[in-house]
């Protein structure tokens, strides 16, 4: 149709356009996504990665909470005789008992242990003897005279008796809590002044042996006071007053310039009144008598805290040295990376030794141990920042600064190391596990010894359970399952947060 055409047709042929419904542009309807939040939406999608971050949170939160929730009773303990000699116990909840931890366990004994374990029973009430699969049998490899018994024992009730020196007050005070509550704490001391067991209220010959009436019955051997001594006047047990002297007590006065009590004690009744509570020990008790429980968590902050301290140490070094190798490159490139491959050439467990041998006496074990880390720790981030460099540093947006004006130091921390970040995020994080893990191997092994009254490590507690893998293994299996838990969480965890900062996956469904 020709333009002559055109502007021959009717007016009547044309009609307006309403304006309703026309397209324009639109403002967007969604908000746009910054690089942290479409990271943590990436990081959410992975359920192994969101469940691991989960798991260290919560080891995060025992390690922190749990030593200062229980500083006043359990960890009173570190520095109150360590339990009282509770060592070696194994886990004890009543309300899971059906898991076993129940504090019993399945031993041999021979006859003057098993007359011990009834002597106990008769005189607490404290039953250690739980079942007996097997009595009175001799064993081929022992004495001839020698017979034993195979049983299940309750731990704790076995520990019986022991002996304490108290003063006055603490006596009185004792005295006090037993009328109150109606618990038996102080039973009668024993005549013999030459037997050393606390728990052998009964006569027996020079091997242990008991040696009971014609009835089958234990003899006591308490001792007994003058009727004028009426300090102990609280609970009483049926043979604690001899029948012609009823003013017998149960305790041994000292000088009277320095008075005090040695007084024979029930170790599981005594613990109640020293904490409030029965004894009852989630993971058990060490071979100190350490609550497992609190020690690992007490442990497990120190490990953490060293970690966290050595990684932004190694977060900082890095970073600067990475950054000025892979931004300037050539001879200063070559130059530092043959620095960094000779300090790398160094055995790490040479240089721990060796800090160990001759630095710990000037900055302590921890500070050696700190500068053994540092000291060759910090290569591998100035590595992975160094190759993040190499790989921004011809952008558009930094030749564009350069062009500005911007000087060196701040196109390297302003706009190539952000854009880096993700990367470095990722590799401080997993410093942590690989910091605990060495440490742990390296007290394991002996080099480094961080064991005291106040300060343990994972490690340390790895090492220490060691001698005892097959008599108690419960020691060292928790500090095993926290560091193994620790490592596969931190693996996956680091492996979800590798793909959430990934810049090629921005974006991506």
């Amino acid at each position: 149709m020709s333009e002559k055409d055109y502007m021959n047709i009717p007016a009547s042929e044309f009609e307006f356009v309403g304006t309703e419904g026309r397209l324009h542009d639109k403002k967007l309807d969604t908000k746009p996504i910054g690089y942290f939040k479409d990271a943590f939406i990436r990081f959410a999608k992975n359920k192994g990665s969101v469940v691991a971050a989960i798991v260290i949170f919560v080891l995060v939160l025992y390690a922190i909470f749990v030593p200062v929730l229980f500083k006043n009773n359990y960890n009173q303990a570190l520095t109150d005789t360590m339990y009282l000699n509770y060592s070696k116990l194994p886990p004890r909840v009543k309300s899971l008992g059906w898991l076993g931890m129940d504090g019993t366990g399945k031993e041999t004994v021979n006859s003057a242990t098993y007359n011990a374990y009834r002597a106990i029973a008769q005189e607490t009430g404290l039953n250690p003897i739980l079942e007996v699969y097997r009595e009175n049998y001799k064993d081929p490899t022992a004495s001839q005279t020698a017979t034993f018994y195979d049983l299940k024992a309750d731990k704790y009730y076995k520990l019986g008796m022991m002996q304490m020196t108290l003063t006055p007050q603490q006596y009185e005070d004792l005295q006090a809590w037993q009328d109150e509550t109606g618990i038996q704490v102080i039973y009668p001391a024993i005549t013999d002044a030459k037997q050393s067991d606390a728990n052998i209220w009964y006569k027996t010959d020079r091997k242990g042996v008991a040696q009971l009436d014609e009835n089958g019955n234990f003899v006591p051997i308490y001792r007994t006071t003058k009727p004028t001594d009426t300090s102990y006047h609280s609970l009483r047990i049926a043979s604690d007053t001899d029948p012609e002297n009823p003013y017998s007590y149960a305790r041994v006065t000292g000088t009277s310039q320095a008075k005090s009590y040695i007084v024979r004690v029930c170790r599981y009744t005594y613990f109640q009144y020293r904490y409030g509570f029965e004894p009852t020990f989630v993971f058990g008790t060490d071979a100190k008598g350490a609550d497992i429980f609190v020690r690992l968590a007490s442990g497990a902050r120190f490990s953490f805290i060293l970690a966290i301290c050595i990684s932004a140490i190694n977060l900082f070094i890095g970073a600067i040295y990475g950054a000025i190798e892979g931004y300037y490159g050539g001879k200063v490139d070559l130059i530092m990376e043959r620095i960094s491959d000779v300090i790398n050439g160094i055995p790490f467990t040479v240089v721990t030794t060796l800090f160990q041998l001759h630095l710990a006496n000037k900055v302590g074990v921890v500070g050696a141990l700190l500068f053994a880390f540092v000291l060759t720790g910090w290569i591998g981030m100035a590595s992975r920042v160094r190759m993040q460099f190499y790989r921004f540093k011809g952008q558009e947006y930094v030749l564009a600064a350069r062009t500005l004006g911007a000087s060196d130091w701040r196109i390297m921390f302003k706009h190539i190391f952000p854009n880096s970040l993700g990367t470095i995020i990722t590799g401080s994080v997993l410093v942590i596990p690989g910091v605990i893990f060495s440490e742990s191997s390296l007290t394991y092994l002996g080099i480094v010894n961080l064991e005291s009254s106040t300060m343990t490590s994972v490690g340390t507690m790895l090492a220490n359970g060691k001698n005892y893998l097959s008599t108690d293994p419960y020691i060292i299996l928790f500090p095993s399952l926290f560091i193994s838990l620790l490592e596969i969480s931190f693996n996956l965890f680091g492996n979800g947060l590798r793909d959430a900062f990934n810049p090629s996956l921005r974006g991506a469904e």
